[in-house]
């Protein structure tokens, strides 16, 4: 009996201490956004998804949708100011291909608009490395919607 006892006790040790903590990135990730929002004086709106953005220029052509072919030109960096990717000259690509903050933000903006998009994990690459990306990131990207194609 003492043997079992002392078993089922290691085994609940055990198991206690690797036990895989889950952090919460939608809390921790909103409040992150929130800071770099405040630090950088920045005017942004929050959607019911999660997703920060601000807009700079509105633009004055035509406004894309989630399922839309776009030309996009951006700038995407980390929180510390770290650029993890970029493209200038124009990317173009179907929204519906693309990370869920690109599909739900960019078409808040028309054809010229341009601003940011504040993206937490869960609509960028969430909670697992993805190449160079660390789980749990904040995304922030600079994007300008050059066109609809």
């Amino acid at each position: 009996m003492k043997n079992i006892l002392l078993l089922t006790f290691a085994f609940v040790l055990f198991t206690a201490c690797n036990k895989d903590e889950t952090v919460d990135y939608v809390t921790k990730n909103d409040e992150q956004i929130q800071a770099y929002i405040a630090e950088n004086n920045l005017t942004a709106k929050k959607s019911s998804s999660g997703l920060y953005y601000v807009i700079d220029t509105p633009g004055t052509g035509a406004q894309p949708t989630a399922t839309s072919d776009v030309t996009i030109a951006y700038k995407g960096y980390f929180l510390n100011g770290t650029v993890f990717d970029q493209n200038t000259n124009g990317y173009t690509t179907n929204l519906q291909q693309v990370i869920k903050g690109w599909t739900e933000g960019i078409p808040y903006f028309k054809e010229g608009g341009s601003g940011i998009l504040l993206v937490p994990a869960h609509l960028g690459y969430g909670n697992n490395d993805y190449y160079t990306i660390p789980g749990g990131s904040v995304l922030i990207f600079d994007v300008e919607l050059i066109s609809i194609n």
